[in-house]
């Protein structure tokens, strides 16, 4: 008997939309769409609402839920400030809340949290 040989098909995917689950999809979403210098748009009776970053790349989406999944989120998002302790001391003013700090060689990054408690980072080197 031989062995029939697998295909592998490729699909080409583009990130379109990074989720939140959220007891306040407005709130949170102004919170993003402020720190990014984003666009709220889509505003679905305050149960999904869209936030446009300025230059492209994956919208964020907040869906309002019952209760949001609680602990450390598995999927974060990582940002990358020309400036990084300003942008830091911004976000920290503007209502996040800073978790840890970690360095990896040459590679550091601060951890902090959104309003909800949705752990994000920001690169500092």
């Amino acid at each position: 008997m031989s062995a029939v040989p697998a295909t592998v098909v490729q699909m080409a995917f583009t990130v379109e939309m990074i989720t939140f689950d959220t007891a306040d999809a407005r709130a949170l979403a102004a919170w993003w769409a402020a720190q990014l210098g984003g666009t709220v748009r889509d505003d679905h009776d305050g149960w999904y609402v869209m936030v446009v970053p300025p230059e492209g790349g994956p919208w964020l989406g907040f869906q309002k839920v019952t209760h949001p999944t609680p602990g450390k989120n598995r999927v974060h998002i990582d940002l990358r400030p020309q400036d990084p302790a300003g942008a830091i001391e911004r976000l920290v003013s503007n209502g996040a809340t800073f978790v840890a700090e970690h360095e990896a060689g040459p590679v550091a990054w601060t951890v902090l949290a959104d309003p909800d408690g949705n752990q994000f980072c920001v690169g500092r080197g």
